[in-house]
């Protein structure tokens, strides 16, 4: 079996399915990754969906990929405790080999329907993450883990990211999802090194690696200045691709690289045809990587003892009053000006947010993001 399984994102969705069935039928495929909750809403899974989970499970090759959960809203809600009941069921129906989440809290009043968004790293918000990633694991019973954020305000919030990742996990022995994409974005936007910033990241908990492509979106506030956003609405970059090769030697407990896609950028046959040219140059990469690695044990990252949980969630009502402030500054701003004038006269003012040293082109993206998740509720 090889070290690294060359995997892709596979959801209910006529494009991805499209753009995969050649991938499966040349059985290229190792491993799937399912986001199970963008189908809490369905009433009804196809069989043949459920079919297609179900094969790769029983080969140990199906990890899940948590979108809605909202790691660190301050308060906990009822939402949360469903999408717990929910994963516990979907695990008892089908064998992950392990269950991820997204770092930050959604946009939003209900935190339910947005984007994700940064936090403070501040003691509060290591112990109400660790809180939620322990009843995750309670959930699931297996290995847990979690992804890095492409988005940052500051380039302090950049440079502690990686630490911070790795004390929310280590109290669960978790593992990290790396996604080069979402490092490409901050590499980008901060004009930071590759050499330094992957440094700063415990490179020994990637379990999990992700590629992606994404889109540019042009500063009102600096000339010539553009940001990179981690849509997922298109081709890998060519830097991505050599994100990847430098990082799989780094990763000593890597075993899935995974390949994304939302089904908006795969809507022609051509778009179709150049996500399965991706792959095959992943697969290459991924195959070259595994012919030079020692066959060596990986790390499981399984709970090391009994998950055990508080009985009350644990909340702050202050960080919660701050993440609904800052949602309806983002979400009402007429400007990034506009929206200096709010942060200066809210709570956020002075506080371990830090919104003093935000860049004021990535708090036009943040307000660009918060307003498209807000139209489309």
């Amino acid at each position: 079996m090889p070290k690294i399984l060359s995997s892709i994102a596979c959801n209910l969705d006529a494009n991805v399915l499209l753009a995969s069935i050649p991938l499966f039928e040349s059985e290229k495929v190792q491993a799937i990754e399912w986001s199970f909750d963008t189908l809490f809403s369905f009433a009804e899974i196809p069989s043949w969906f459920t079919e297609l989970v179900s094969a790769f499970g029983a080969e140990n090759r199906l990890i899940g990929h948590g979108v809605y959960f909202s790691l660190f809203s301050g308060k906990w809600s009822k939402e949360q405790a469903d999408w717990l009941i929910r994963l516990g069921k979907l695990c008892s129906e089908y064998r992950f080999d392990h269950i991820t989440e997204h770092f930050g809290f959604m946009t939003g009043a209900d935190f339910h329907q947005g984007a994700p968004l940064s936090i403070p790293y501040t003691s509060t918000t290591l112990r109400l993450g660790i809180d939620r990633l322990k009843r995750i694991q309670a959930a699931c019973n297996c290995s847990v883990g979690l992804e890095n954020l492409a988005f940052s305000y500051s380039i302090e919030e950049v440079k502690r990211h990686g630490d911070f990742l790795n004390e929310l996990v280590e109290p669960i022995n978790g593992f990290i999802i790396l996604d080069l994409h979402n490092l490409y974005c901050q590499i980008h936007n901060f004009d930071l090194d590759f050499a330094e910033i992957i440094q700063q990241y415990p490179l020994h908990r990637v379990r999990e690696i992700h590629i992606s492509g994404g889109s540019w979106e042009a500063s009102s506030i600096i000339f010539d200045k553009k940001v990179r956003r981690d849509t997922h609405d298109d081709a890998v970059p060519e830097v991505v691709f050599e994100l990847l090769k430098k990082t799989m030697p780094m990763c000593s407990s890597l075993k899935y690289v995974v390949m994304e896609q939302l089904g908006t950028g795969l809507n022609t046959e051509g778009s179709r045809q150049l996500f399965q040219k991706d792959f095959y140059v992943m697969d290459a990469l991924i195959d070259a990587q595994n012919k030079l690695s020692k066959n060596t044990l990986i790390e499981s990252f399984l709970p090391k003892n009994l998950t055990k949980t508080d009985t009350i969630p644990f909340e702050d009502a202050a960080l919660l009053a701050q993440q609904m402030q800052l949602s309806n500054i983002l979400e009402t701003a007429t400007d990034y000006h506009h929206a200096q004038q709010m942060l200066a006269a809210s709570n956020l003012k002075n506080s371990a947010w830090g919104v003093e040293q935000w860049q004021p082109y990535m708090l036009e993206t943040a307000i660009a993001i918060a307003q498209k998740w807000a139209a489309e509720k």
